[in-house]
């Protein structure tokens, strides 16, 4: 989970070998306070069981495409999940939660801090 305004890692769930996120998310037992608004993708369907004020994409179906307020929306929602999915980026390139730090601590630090980030996007 990535706190949008300050651009900082609040938690994170990891596990060996692969599962899948929303998974993750049911196993780690995480609560939101109520009024916070949770942005997630289409992965988490059924999220709406343990956050009301979940957001999700919509999605189409056969018989029901996407209207253009649909697409819009889901335009909204994912340019709001960026950040997100920038920081996850970064938390995987430097294999942070794949084992053992190999590169010195002062090495890896400043790409790390939030600062930094917008140099890099």
């Amino acid at each position: 989970m990535v706190e949008v305004a300050t651009r900082m890692v609040i938690c994170t769930s990891f596990a060996n070998g692969r599962r899948h996120d929303f998974r993750l998310f049911k196993e780690s037992k995480t609560h939101f306070k109520p009024e916070a608004e949770v942005r997630t993708d289409t992965g988490y369907q059924g999220i709406h069981r343990f956050h009301g004020n979940a957001v999700l994409p919509r999605k189409k179906t056969k018989k029901r495409p996407l209207t253009r307020e649909d697409k819009a929306f889901n335009r909204s929602v994912s340019s709001s999940r960026v950040l997100a999915e920038n920081v996850i980026g970064l938390i995987k390139r430097f294999k942070i939660v794949a084992g053992p730090l190999q590169e010195p601590q002062e090495a890896v630090w400043p790409a790390l801090q939030p600062d930094s980030w917008n140099m890099q996007l």
